[in-house]
Order: C-alpha cells, then sequence, then structure tokens
C-alpha cells in the first residue's frame, strides 16, 4: 500500500492553464497519476494536455466525476478561495504547492478542512510521491527520472525540506532499499498534514515497516513525533536527522517555519527528545542509509 496517494485516486488540477500548472499536470500524467481534469476560472471548455478545463471545481466533479485529490499551482493571494472552494465541492485531500501563502489564509483553509474531514499538504510543498503509483506535485522532477531514482520498498520518508525529501529517497535506494510513500509536509510554520500527523499514517499502513524522517529548528513536529513514540501511539522503527546545528536563536535556517525564537525549537532539543523514546538518531545525513538499513534488519529481517 501506500499512504495518501496511488494509482487509484482521481485528482485534478487548480490551476491547470497557468505554466506552472501545465508543465507539472504534464509530469504527474506521465507518471501515472490518474489526472481527470483541471479548473480555471474562466478557461472552461479548454484542454491540456488532452484533459478538459473547468470554470469550477464543481462542474468539474459534474462532468468527470468524484474527485479524490486536487492539486493547487495557484498564485498565493488566490489560494485560500481556490481551496475553499475545492473542500466545499467535496475534494478530501489538497497539495497546495505555493509559498508566501498568508498565514491567515491556511488556518482559515485549515478550519475548513477540519469541518469537512478534509486534509492537505502544504503549503510551500514539493509534493507526495508513492513510488510506482502516483504523485502529487512537482516532487521528483521529471517522470522518468522519478522511475529511475525510487522504487516502492518499506521505508516511509517525510521531510520538511523538499529538496532533502527526495534525496533520502534517492540514497535510501541506492541501498536497496524502497519506499512507501515521499511526503513534504511543507516549509511552512503552519501546514496541514506536519510531521507527526504523515507518521501516524505510516504508521497504519501495513506496508510500511519502517519511517525516515528530515527534521529541522523551529516549530515541535519533532518533539510531538516524540511524544507518539512514547505514548506508543508509533511503535515502528524512526531513523531521523535533524537539520539546523549551526543555527542560533533568532536565525531563519532556510525555511519560513525553521526558526529558533526564545530558545524553542532548537535542533539540541529536537534530538534529546527523539533519543529519548528510541528514535535512531543520526549525525550525518550519510549515515541514513546504513543505519536504516541495520533498523529494518533487527526489527523485522527485511532487507
Amino acid at each position: 500500500m501506500a499512504i495518501l496517494i496511488d494509482e487509484t485516486k482521481r485528482v485534478i488540477v487548480q490551476g491547470i492553464t497557468g505554466r506552472e500548472g501545465r508543465a507539472r499536470t504534464k509530469l504527474m500524467k506521465e507518471y501515472g497519476t490518474s489526472i481527470v481534469g483541471g479548473v480555471t476560472p474562466g478557461r472552461g471548455g479548454q484542454e491540456v494536455e488532452g484533459l478538459p478545463v473547468f470554470d469550477t471545481v464543481e462542474e468539474a466533479g459534474e462532468n468527470v466525476g468524484p474527485i479524490d485529490a486536487s492539486v493547487l499551482f495557484i498564485p498565493a493571494p488566490l489560494v485560500r478561495s481556490a481551496a475553499l472552494e475545492a473542500i466545499e465541492a467535496g475534494v478530501k485531500l489538497l497539495v497546495i504547492v505555493p509559498d508566501r501563502v498568508p498565514i491567515y489564509d491556511v488556518l482559515e483553509v485549515a478550519r475548513a478542512a477540519d469541518r469537512a474531514g478534509a486534509d492537505f499538504v502544504g503549503p510551500n510543498t514539493l509534493g507526495i510521491l508513492s513510488p510506482g503509483k502516483g504523485v502529487l506535485g512537482m516532487i521528483g522532477g521529471r517522470a522518468v527520472s522519478a522511475r529511475s531514482w525510487f522504487f516502492p520498498g518499506p521505508v516511509g520518508v517525510c521531510s520538511r525540506s523538499g529538496g532533502i525529501t527526495s534525496s533520502m529517497a534517492y540514497y535510501l535506494a541506492q541501498e536497496g532499499i524502497g519506499a512507501t510513500t515521499l511526503v513534504h509536509v511543507g516549509g511552512d510554520a503552519i501546514v496541514g498534514l506536519p510531521l507527526p500527523k504523515v507518521v501516524r499514517l505510516f504508521q497504519a499502513d501495513p506496508d510500511t515497516k519502517g519511517i525516515v524522517m528530515f527534521g529541522e529548528i523551529g516549530t515541535s513536529q519533532e518533539e510531538q513525533v516524540a511524544d507518539l513514540i512514547e505514548r506508543g501511539d508509533v511503535t515502528k522503527p524512526l531513523v531521523a536527522y535533524i537539520g539546523g546545528k549551526g543555527a542560533k536563536s533568532g536565525t531563519r535556517f532556510s525555511h519560513a517555519g525553521a526558526i529558533i525564537e526564545g530558545g524553542r525549537g532548537t535542533r539540541a532539543g529536537k534530538v534529546r527528545r527523539l533519543q529519548e523514546v528510541g528514535a535512531h538518531v543520526v549525525e550525518n545525513f550519510g549515515d541514513i542509509p546504513s543505519v536504516t538499513k541495520k533498523v529494518l534488519q533487527r526489527s523485522a529481517g527485511l532487507l
């Protein structure tokens, strides 16, 4: 199995007629994602990559049938209205790619999603990829590259960095370790599916036998993952690398959500908390594949 995206999920692209929407629709479709149409207000009746374009998400659903997920390639100021439209139309998973989405807009989308029983990944995310099954967003680059870099396997990969999401999966693959799903949760301070929620999804997935996680300074996502392990809600082995070793208080490290303020969100604190509950925290990024292999061998004799 996989989490969030597989070959059965029916997908639309909001903003499909824009430059990025067109390009990424082509790549997602080439990878095998079941994209059934797109939405751009005022462009209904057009086609992109052989897919019908509609003026609204509701109209798309009426014409193409049930929609499981929507990928948003929308300018940041318009994300709120587009996301709310999709949620109101019954779409249960959104992937919000743009960065610089106003935080109050994200909070409103989060409230609407919670009321509707929907989820969203991002904003400021490269997306989700389940090897051999489907991709939502920009992760993995060209379809031919994604197929050669990633293959199905027993590890769930999640990260607060888009590039490192792919890098971890790539280096794991070089060690012979495939992945169930790659999830870039997004680099902002508030995201729809932060690391704790994604780790819970991996815990519930029978094909995911271990979890590899990249964390960084700022927010409390990693400490919340440690809390899940401590409570016994997450029992699968977890290998983690925490970036930001050189960051000092008041420093923003790469992402909007990666900033130490008032001594909170430090790398040392995250490492200490994860180690306390038995997670396998590596000091060197390059050690992730070998440590993951040893952990899987010990826990289930998988490799």
